[in-house]
């Protein structure tokens, strides 16, 4: 059987190294007798689709046919979500290709891979519901307190990046910490340190989220 093997590394991380999922892919591969077409790779976070351009091309590969299984390493080296993961199983169905994880042994290609596949279009509604709900009780608490909804304004985002670049400046000279700089900035602590571990460059890109 033709099989496409795909790896992902994070880029936030710069010791990983993508041939730790390779190495014991390919003799997976191997023991079961298998062929690889291809195998793709990509250096980017779970979330960030747009530099994932390897993983682009196997959506493109496994929609034109050219391979009879996708196999990874683990299920969060590919799928981002729940959703994501239920979908993207969903249209490789379709058109007669299924996928295997090697550890957490998820098989769509057998009958309990295909009831897990149902399960999870069952948690997937049932996690965007659990969101939808989250959204709204955190928008009316906002209106309750007075709080705009809504984007900020180009020039707000503006203003946020030109204060933070004198927040960023008082965190690597020590006098201000983390939490401090959060407060300053109107964010929560957990939404800075993603920046900050993201390298921050990409702020305008999260404000925008």
């Amino acid at each position: 059987m033709k099989i496409a093997i795909y790896a992902r590394v994070s880029t936030s991380d710069k010791e990983q190294n993508p041939e730790t999922q390779l190495m014991p892919l390919r003799d997976f591969a191997q023991s079961q007798g298998w062929t690889i077409f291809r195998e793709y790779v990509d250096q980017a976070p779970a979330n960030d689709l747009t530099h994932r351009t390897a993983w682009r091309e196997l959506l493109d590969d496994a929609a034109k046919k050219r391979f009879r299984m996708v196999l990874v390493f683990k299920l969060d080296r590919a799928f981002r979500s729940v959703k994501h993961m239920h979908d993207t199983l969903a249209a490789w169905e379709a058109v007669g290709v299924s996928f295997q994880s090697v550890r957490e042994r998820f098989d769509t290609s057998t009958a309990l891979g295909r009831l897990l596949l149902n399960l999870l279009a069952s948690l997937a509604e049932f996690e965007l519901e659990m969101i939808r709900e989250r959204v709204k009780a955190g928008m009316d608490r906002a209106r309750r307190q007075g709080k705009k909804i809504g984007r900020p304004k180009v020039t707000d985002r503006r203003g946020f990046l030109t204060r933070s670049k004198t927040v960023l400046e008082r965190l690597s000279d020590g006098t201000l910490s983390r939490s401090q700089a959060a407060k300053e900035l109107g964010i929560g602590y957990a939404t800075l340190k993603r920046l900050l571990d993201s390298g921050y460059p990409n702020a305008e890109e999260e404000i925008d989220e």
